[in-house]
């Protein structure tokens, strides 16, 4: 049986037994790995004092929920922003913690391009979209806003490490964290930096087509073996419904049954198809709620649909524990 990925280094060789198991430093497969002394001698055993302090940290946030994706390009953000926005219209505490190191689009999507962090000696203050509204970004630390991030694994982990150290949240009813595409090194260290903190569970972002799904069916693993429910899986651009004539035209054909299919062949929940619309796109880039713009479109209720459905699967997740 294969370690979890949160027991394996980020460069550690092929077939990498874990740093928790008895074999660590001394199998066939750590002949040259970097860390064999260090496994070998059982420090790598130890735990990231860290771990403790982001636990202590964040003990005064309810929930805290990871928002994910198989593939880039499907929407994740999106549904990142506007579920923070709907979260914080029903007078939610709402954090939104951005951790797509590379391709921070949280500021944007949230209105506060241009904004810093303010420090102090109690940490970084996160910056308000309004007053139960928080987000924290890399793209506020940027000095050109079109500056790469080009880093190794090591440094985006001590970054990601700092935000949950760090920054001051306060109270919280939800912390939303925005995770880049796939399961690589953010996602191995947001799940092993938040393990005794406890995290609710993730909310994976799809579209409806095979290409994408064949992705998420590994993000669905992925929670699986770091022990990470999964709250519901969101299909989006699923269709394009004519404002005119309202017919709905399946610009990405579910051609293997879409996310609903998937879901229940892999046993998670569903949380509801998100339509395409222009206006989606337009609100995102001016950096305000969809929802409260058109509170009447078919997306808006698809979005509102999937906000009670996560909140059901928090409610019953909270109950059967």
């Amino acid at each position: 049986m294969s370690a979890p990925p949160s027991e394996i280094p980020e460069d550690a060789n092929e077939h990498c037994p874990g740093v928790m198991s008895e074999k660590a430093g001394q199998s066939d497969a750590c002949a040259g790995c970097p860390n064999q002394a260090v496994c070998a001698s059982g420090e790598a055993r130890k735990p990231d004092p860290a771990v403790s302090e982001i636990a202590q940290k964040l003990a005064n946030v309810k929930h805290k929920i990871l928002i994910l994706s198989g593939k880039g390009g499907v929407g994740k953000s999106t549904i990142s922003s506007q579920l923070a926005f709907q979260l914080a219209s029903l007078k939610h505490e709402v954090g939104l913690l951005d951790i797509d190191i590379c391709g921070p689009s949280i500021p944007r999507m949230l209105g506060l391009e241009g904004q810093e962090v303010h420090q102090s000696a109690e940490g970084w203050s996160p910056v308000y979209v309004e007053d139960n509204l928080g987000v924290m970004s890399i793209g506020f630390l940027l000095q050109n806003q079109d500056d790469a991030v080009i880093w190794r694994g090591p440094r985006k982990n001590g970054l990601i490490k700092q935000f949950l150290t760090d920054v001051i949240w306060g109270e919280l009813d939800f912390l939303l964290v925005d995770a880049p595409p796939g399961t690589s090194d953010e996602h191995i260290s947001i799940a092993q930096y938040m393990k005794e903190a406890g995290v609710d569970g993730a909310v994976i972002v799809t579209t409806p087509q095979e290409v994408a799904l064949m992705d998420v069916r590994k993000e669905i693993s992925f929670c699986k073996k770091t022990e990470i429910p999964v709250l519901g899986v969101v299909e989006n651009m699923s269709g394009f419904v004519c404002p005119n004539c309202q017919h709905c035209s399946h610009i990405f054909p579910p051609v293997s049954g879409g996310a609903q299919a998937m879901c229940e062949k892999m046993e998670v929940p569903f949380l509801g198809r998100v339509p395409l619309d222009p206006q989606l796109l337009l609100s995102c880039e001016a950096g305000r709620s969809y929802v409260e713009s058109n509170p009447e479109s078919q997306c808006a209720i698809a979005l509102k649909n999937v906000v009670t459905g996560l909140l059901t699967n928090l409610q019953n997740a909270s109950s059967s524990r």
